[in-house]
């Protein structure tokens, strides 16, 4: 990691001061925890919604992006979803841009990693947009990446307030809009999605989230409690029904949301996650929705999918009440062997910690790890081993819905912004707010919303980019880190990511478990491979993949501090 001057020479002392072995609450930071390397890096990008004082509804929801190595070169590359101005066309949408900055579309920034004959890194992006061919324009919502045709290639879906965009990639740094090919168009306001194998046939389908039923005719006027006019709640809108495009292993997909019982319910979804819930080995789908209930679709066997929910324990908030919940991310955070769950919501509702007791049964346990906290909306989120303790953190980028009177009658023209939340996982039993050391981009009031994840620098240790509407993009290097020791794995299923695989790190006190995955979030797609942190261990590490409908597989004498390919079946690679 490349680290500005002022805070190059005192990296190492974040990892000894701040996030010691006892987690001393009392510690104060020599440095931050992230820092924002915006500027250096190179993206300079904006999320333009296209806000005109109208006061729509879209105006407030996107948008996303995704990390992902499109170029195979062994670091990750940036996408950013972008928008534009809402127009009218009946019921639908128009796709058609103006001359202002959103009609560029989205952006595609190439990693060109440098790394010096004394190991200092240095990230530089490169928009490389015109030479990828993507033409992803539009009222641009989120991201999602998969290797649909199993080709090696990780490809790009794209979600849009309107028609829906994939991208294939042609594995020559170009990529082609197969959308109409694949049959995987989905007109309505789309949202979050998922590459997710669903029915184990080796294949990746796609699970598309979509929001309300939603066109500039169908305007309506809101008010606060002021009475001066604001954004609506979307309860004044219908909800669309989601969509599962199953794979039919021949570069087309076909819809079999009916099929399956997606289309039994339907909520105003907005984010989601692939996970094997009840641990049966297949796939489930968790959908996070904007004020109905919450969805946990059970998978039953790869041919139906049923709504559970709600017996399960997290449809709704520990008093019954739904919440308007938008970003999701799922880890084992105490250390048990089982994935529990956390939502953003409203900042009037606190987000949700749904403690996974077993069986697939969960209970809200939000006050008492001390994860409640009002006046934050959040959106994107991601469970993040922050300083490689072993330990799963969180972080929530938020940013309001409604108009907030101090920014108002500032002058403020889009006046939604709030601080981002680091919570610091103290050995599973508690999460601490810690928001205060992790720098000043977490403390810079801003309009967030989709968050991805991944190791920008191949330093061993997760960073993050915040996509914010109406604002700029940041990139923020993991500072946290440094003198913590670690491995990390790509693993493979045939040539593509086996998402949604689990993996076991045993230890003397017990193991540790991630998953391979892409989703979460929202709107956002972030880095498949996984890292380990190790804190002061040194020792060469072995990790059990358990393969979706097989047996665990081991991959022992695994050096640290390097990253490592695992597949079924054959010796692990360093990279």
């Amino acid at each position: 990691m490349r680290l500005p001057p002022s805070v190059a020479g005192t990296a190492i002392a974040i990892a000894v001061g701040v996030w010691s072995a006892s987690n001393s609450t009392h510690a104060q930071p020599h440095t931050p925890l992230f820092v924002d390397a915006t500027d250096e890096s190179g993206i300079d990008f904006t999320y333009v919604n296209g806000a005109t004082g109208e006061l729509l509804l879209p105006e407030v929801i996107g948008g996303g992006g995704a990390l992902f190595d499109y170029d195979n070169d062994g670091d990750l590359d940036v996408f950013a979803v972008q928008g534009e101005g809402v127009r009218g066309q009946g019921a639908g949408l128009s796709r058609q841009v103006g001359s202002g900055p959103e009609a560029r579309g989205a952006r595609l920034y190439r990693n060109e990693l440098r790394v010096a004959a004394d190991g200092t890194r240095s990230v530089r992006f490169v928009d490389v947009t015109a030479q990828s061919r993507i033409d992803a324009r539009g009222y641009g919502m989120g991201a999602a990446t998969g290797d649909y045709d199993n080709d090696g290639w990780i490809d790009l879906y794209v979600t849009y307030l309107g028609s829906n965009r994939m991208f294939r990639n042609n594995g020559d740094g170009t990529f082609s809009d197969v959308t109409t090919k694949t049959g995987t168009d989905d007109a309505r306001w789309s949202t979050s999605a998922t590459f997710v194998d669903y029915d184990r046939d080796g294949w990746l389908d796609l699970f598309v989230v979509n929001y309300v039923n939603f066109s500039v005719e169908m305007k309506r006027a809101c008010f606060s409690a002021g009475s001066a006019r604001d954004y609506c709640n979307p309860v004044v809108y219908d909800p669309a029904p989601d969509t599962l495009f199953h794979n039919n292993r021949d570069g087309t997909f076909s819809d079999v949301s009916v099929r399956t019982g997606i289309r039994r319910s339907a909520g105003r979804g907005l984010g989601v996650l692939a996970l094997d819930v009840n641990g049966d080995g297949w796939i489930d789908l968790y959908v996070a929705n904007d004020g109905d209930p919450n969805q946990l679709l059970i998978n039953e066997r790869g041919q139906t999918f049923a709504d559970e929910a709600l017996l399960t324990g997290v449809a709704v908030s520990r008093a019954g009440v739904t919440q308007g919940s938008m970003g999701v991310d799922a880890a084992d955070v105490d250390g048990d062997g089982d994935e529990d769950l956390f939502v953003t919501n409203l900042d009037n509702e606190s987000n949700t910690f749904y403690r996974n007791i077993g069986r697939g049964l969960f209970e809200d346990r939000t006050v008492e790890v001390g994860a409640f906290k009002l006046g934050l909306t959040g959106f994107g989120t991601r469970f993040i081993d922050i300083d490689n303790d072993g330990w799963m953190d969180l972080v929530a980028v938020n940013g309001a819905v409604r108009h907030l009177n101090r920014q108002l009658q500032r002058g403020d023209p889009f006046p939604l912004k709030q601080p981002k939340l680091v919570l610091r996982n103290e050995s599973g039993k508690r999460f601490v707010d810690v928001t205060a050391q992790a720098g000043p981009s977490f403390e810079r009031l801003e309009v967030s919303r989709g968050l991805s994840m991944g190791d920008l620098d191949n330093d061993g240790d997760s960073d993050l980019v915040v996509f914010n509407n109406s604002g700029r993009a940041r990139v923020l290097l993991n500072a946290a880190a440094s003198g913590r020791h670690w491995v990390g794995v790509r693993v493979l299923a045939g040539r593509r990511d086996a998402v949604q695989t689990r993996l076991e790190l045993p230890r003397r006190t017990g193991s540790l478990w991630r998953r391979v995955q892409t989703d979460g979030s929202y709107l956002s797609a972030s880095d498949p491979r996984v890292v380990f942190g190790l804190g002061a261990e040194t020792t060469a590490q072995t990790i059990r993949v358990h393969w979706a409908g097989g047996k665990p597989e081991e991959f022992a004498a695994l050096a640290v501090d390097r990253y490592w390919v695992l597949e079924a079946g054959k010796t692990p690679r360093a990279f």
